[in-house]
């Protein structure tokens, strides 16, 4: 049973950071590529970014990109989302995702290539 468990939402003013955990357990870390989506009231689920299993490769949404930041650390079984320079249009809940494709296979950005999801975490931005 492979489980995810994301933590570090919360609620924070516009311009502030915030740093999401997610630990995975019931399978190699180091095999999967993780992601992050985000879905905010009545929207659809949406990329965030997206990490390779050695940690160089990533991927980012253009509206996340030169402010979040993924990384992760394959002897904690963790993948980070750093998000700075936050604003109203990030409040959403966030996602943590696995998939067991491949970097050079994979989409990241789309939901149904990944297998494995955490229950979310509710990150609020204040303007």
């Amino acid at each position: 049973q492979v489980q995810l468990v994301e933590s570090g939402g919360g609620s924070v003013q516009a311009g502030g950071s915030l740093r999401l955990s997610c630990v995975v357990s019931g399978r190699t870390f180091s095999s999967l590529v993780m992601g992050w989506f985000r879905q905010a009231p009545g929207k659809e689920r949406e990329f965030v970014a997206a990490i390779g299993w050695s940690g160089i490769s990533t991927s980012y949404a253009d509206s996340v990109k030169g402010r979040f930041t993924i990384s992760r650390d394959n002897a904690k079984n963790t993948v980070f989302l750093q998000m700075n320079s936050l604003n109203a249009e990030d409040t959403a809940v966030y996602y943590c995702t696995a998939g067991s494709r491949s970097w050079r296979m994979i989409r990241t950005d789309r939901p149904n290539e990944y297998h494995y999801w955490g229950q979310g975490t509710q990150v609020t931005v204040s303007s």
